[in-house]
């Protein structure tokens, strides 16, 4: 059974464990033999000290939407239906090279590549995947969002050719936006709760229309910044993570506040609906929901080795 899968059994569905004993029973099913408790010291100690260098650049660069942006895009390619690592896509580092940073969905995250590059050089024993993720959570809890009960150890893909094929994340403004969603996220194995907690993300941060072609240029929330001014945002508190995504789009009243039909579909859709309208008027259930999803989706595709937690 893949290490993903596993992992995503004791962190959402059923009976959630606990972390740590999910790991236990993990390295028992698959025999893993236990590092050195020096060597799991030094990789734990590098993963802390990663986390607290993307603390600080979050400080300085208040750059908490792109880095939580990159985390999706590296995890969001996974493909259930694909047996086979890395073919299967997911949080396997890919992101880094060039050929998959030109995919259109992509456009700006290398931004967010040079700006934790630093980072990666000074901690070599952290792999890509594992700081793209470790970056995606940092940066949601940094801004007020829920703690995210992550797992580390993820394998790098070793060159571009294990990238995966553009046309696996999702888009802004398809014809039917329900059946996109369901249409990327199923393939996923994420389910419509899932898919309407991960889309409160959009709390943080804004829409540029020379990235993605969505959005205005500029709005009173995000002309003086922080960070380079412009752009649409989808709340007027836009480096805080709340509940406030779900209650704009539900109301709509703000001209300057931005609503994709992806988003909007999300009090369109009966289904969709029953999750929005209850993360709108209550916050710990969305707060709650969303680290269990985000969870879920920095797990997918990943191969550990072996994995890790970091308290």
């Amino acid at each position: 059974m893949a290490v993903h899968h596993l992992l995503r059994r004791g962190i959402s569905g059923g009976s959630p464990l606990h972390p740590l004993r999910g790991l236990l029973l993990v390295s028992q099913e698959l025999g893993w033999r236990q590092a050195s408790s020096a060597a799991a010291g030094d990789a734990v100690a590098e993963l802390r000290g990663a986390r607290e260098d993307v603390k600080q650049l979050l400080k300085e660069k208040s750059c908490h939407p792109i880095l939580v942006r990159l985390g999706w895009h590296d995890a969001g390619t996974y493909d259930k239906n694909i047996s086979e690592w890395p073919q299967c896509g997911g949080a396997n580092g890919s992101l880094r090279f060039e050929i998959e940073l030109k995919h259109a969905a992509n456009a700006g995250l290398v931004n967010a590549l040079k700006l934790i590059q630093a980072i990666k050089d000074k901690y070599a024993g952290v792999t890509y995947a594992d700081l793209f993720q470790l970056a995606s959570a940092t940066a949601v809890e940094e801004a007020g969002g829920p703690k995210i009960p992550m797992i580390y150890g993820r394998v790098d893909v070793s060159a571009p050719d294990q990238c995966p094929p553009e046309g696996r994340l999702p888009a802004a403004g398809p014809p039917s936006p329900a059946e996109h969603l369901r249409e990327v996220f199923y393939r996923m194995g994420l389910n419509d709760k899932e898919i309407v907690a991960l889309s409160g993300a959009h709390t943080l941060g804004r829409s540029r229309p020379e990235r993605s072609g969505w959005g205005k240029p500029e709005t009173k929330y995000t002309k003086n910044g922080p960070g380079a001014p412009g752009g649409q945002s989808w709340t007027s508190q836009w480096l805080k993570f709340d509940n406030s995504y779900f209650k704009d789009v539900k109301e709509r009243r703000d001209e300057d506040l931005l609503v994709l039909p992806t988003d909007a579909v999300l009090f369109e859709d009966s289904s969709f609906k029953i999750y929005a309208e209850k993360y709108a008027e209550d916050q710990d259930t969305f707060f709650e929901d969303y680290a269990e999803a985000h969870a879920k989706l920095s797990n997918l595709g990943s191969k550990f080795d072996p994995p890790k937690v970091v308290d």
